[in-house]
């Protein structure tokens, strides 16, 4: 059973509010969830609009509950998980440039 943290919406057409829960990775994004660790007020000012059980989030995680990436960076904003360093891409060589086909005059 694959244990993930996500946001399930909630609120009104154009107002959205979402609760952030521990689901099975398989169950739709608004069906069933195991617990609801947190909520997050996107339309919200400050820091203030995420809340969360912080014991409850660090235990989910502890017991190995993956996060998606958006609530991975919820969980960074309400200071649960540490930011990690982006990771340096590695860029491929390009490959040689073909000469331009001159036309010949005559």
């Amino acid at each position: 059973m694959a244990l993930k943290i996500r946001l399930t919406r909630q609120g009104a057409k154009g107002n959205p509010f979402y609760r952030v829960v521990v689901a099975e990775s398989r169950s739709p994004r608004d069906g069933k969830f195991i617990d609801v660790i947190g909520t997050y007020d996107p339309k919200g000012v400050d820091i203030t609009s995420i809340t969360f059980d912080k014991a409850k989030a660090t235990e989910w995680l502890a017991k190995g509950a993956t996060p998606t990436e958006t609530a991975r960076a919820v969980l960074v904003k309400a200071g649960v998980l540490a930011q990690e360093k982006p990771k340096k891409k590695t860029s491929t060589p390009k490959p040689a440039a073909k000469p331009a086909n001159k036309k010949k005059e005559k």
